[in-house]
This record gives structure tokens, sequence and C-alpha cells, in this order.
């Protein structure tokens, strides 16, 4: 039987002190509910960021205490189903986001949602691929807010994070303190006015440590590719740092040659922003898995 978790049980900081509000064992299936990053607080088009109480901004379902779960661990998050409930709401705001130096005039807008699909003003049909941009676990000392990204996870606003992925985190606390939130119904690489069709939704998901030795962390998985996740001040800063990451795994963990990991991540490689909003930018490196299965690597199921 899964443990049910409501979007009510929400925290706003990844945090060693914060105390968790369930107990879960490795392979438990949990069912969690969530909030939008507003925690609702943008419900018609006449509601601005000015209206906001920006306390409960970024609200992520959690903590949860994992049993077993120790410092240095690599704990796996698959995630099942990642499912978004609508309405969804977007903003423009001068100044604000990657476009917001071209912005005039705040706007929100209320996404419909109609069967597998949101509707933008009633003329833009796009279909859903609903993700999570918050998903983490708590750091070894300190409070990181959920709006921002790092090697714990945090707001990495990453479109791969969504059905059928699995998702890999370094543990620094007992129990990991694991929690997630901030669901886009869908959104484009980069996010670039600040936000994707922001909405709540529902996420059921598997906790589990596995044993890989040396993995770079943040790290992703799906049927099709590998990637890494890295945060930085500036989008060299991160960038750079996705690439080294990569080439680590692909050498120290796949075995492949320093040479071969270098041109193949040339060859087939992809590098890609996640977002670029946030107080740290975060970028991606995907790599092919049947390159690696060439090359005989196969993570561990």
């Amino acid at each position: 039987m899964a443990c049910e978790l409501t979007r009510d049980k929400a925290f706003f900081g990844f945090s060693p002190e914060t105390e968790p509000v369930a107990r879960v064992a490795q392979g438990e299936t949990l069912h969690l509910t969530t909030h939008d990053c507003f925690s609702g607080q943008l419900k018609t088009t006449a509601d601005t960021l000015d209206t906001l109480d920006w306390s409960i901004t970024n609200p992520a379902t959690g903590p949860i205490y994992i049993e077993g779960a120790k410092p240095g661990d690599i704990l796996r998050i698959d995630l099942h189903e990642v499912k978004a409930h609508g309405p969804s709401v977007m903003v423009a705001v001068p100044n604000v986001g990657a476009l917001g130096h071209l912005i005039q005039q705040e706007e929100t807008v209320i996404v419909e949602h109609r069967g597998d699909t949101v509707v933008y003003k009633d003329t833009v049909v796009v279909k859903q691929k609903p993700m999570l941009g918050v998903i983490g676990v708590a750091p070894a000392e300190g409070t990181v807010p959920n709006s921002t990204p790092g090697t714990h996870g945090g707001n990495m606003d990453c479109t791969l994070i969504t059905s059928g992925a699995k998702l890999y985190l370094k543990v620094a606390v007992e129990g990991a303190l694991f929690g997630c939130g901030d669901m886009h119904a869908v959104m484009g690489d980069g996010e670039v006015v600040v936000c994707g069709a922001e909405t709540p939704g529902e996420v059921t998901l598997t906790p589990q440590v596995v044993d890989i030795p040396g993995l770079p962390v943040p790290f992703l998985e799906n049927d099709e590719i590998v990637a890494v996740i890295a945060s930085g001040a500036t989008t060299d800063e991160a960038y750079k740092l996705a690439l080294d990451m990569m080439h680590s795994f692909l050498t120290n963990v796949a075995g492949l040659s320093v040479n071969d990991a270098a041109m193949l991540m040339s060859l087939v490689g992809n590098l890609k922003f996640c977002q670029v909003v946030d107080p740290l930018l975060t970028v991606r490196f995907e790599f092919p898995k049947s390159v690696l299965a060439d090359y005989g690597y196969h993570l561990p199921g």
C-alpha cells in the first residue's frame, strides 16, 4: 500500500533541521500531491506578484525520512507518474526572468487544461508533459531555499524530471529528508519568462539507495539517455561543471577512455539549458544509453 502525503505538508527550504512529516522504507511507493510554485495564490488574471505572500512560494511536499539512507549514499528516485491537475498559471513581469527587460506590463494568464493538453489564451494548444521543478534532499548543513538549485537537487527546473525518469541524488543527512513540488504541466527548456505552466498535481514515486561508486549527481536516466544536471552562478560555470560531470561518469563509472569519452560527448552528446531564471543557473548534458550499451555498460536496475 502506498504512503499518501498531501500538499498541505509543505516546506520551503531544504534543511537538516526540518522535522520529517513521514517516514518510509526504501522501495515503498509514495503518492504525493503538490502545490504550484505560488501555493495556489494566483487564481485569476487580476492576481499579480504584488499580491503574493512570498514566504509560501516554491513549496515542496515533505520532507520525508527514508529509512536506511545514510550520508554518502546514492538515492535513486523512480518517478512512476507525474500528473498535472490544473488549471495552470503563467506570469510575465517587468525586470523578472531572462526576458524581463522586454516586458512593459505585468500579466497573469490562467491556462486551461483540456484532456492531456493545455490551452494558452484559447488559441495555442500544447500537449502536456508534466515535470517537477523542485526535487531534492537536505544539505549537510544550513538551509537552501526551494527556489535555489544545487548539488542537493532543489529548483533545477529540468524538463526531464517527469514520468518514467530515475533521478539520483547524494544523501547528506540521515534519512535524506526528501521532498518535491513546483510542478509544471509543460515548460520549455530555459523557463525564460520565469515560469512554465505552473500547476498543482500528484506524483507517484519510489525511493531506493543504490550502489554506484563515483556517480556524479544530480544524475538522471530515462529509456533513451543519461544526463547530469549542474548549476552555477553563470552559464559558463554551469556548463563547464556539466561537461566535467559527464566526462567523469563516462570514464570513472562506465569505463571509457579519456579520449573516447571526450570525442563521443562531442559526437553524440547534447548540452542543454534547464533554467536561466533562478538564483543559480542550471544546465544538463545528455548522453545516449545506446552508446553506453555499445561499450557494455548498463546502469544497475
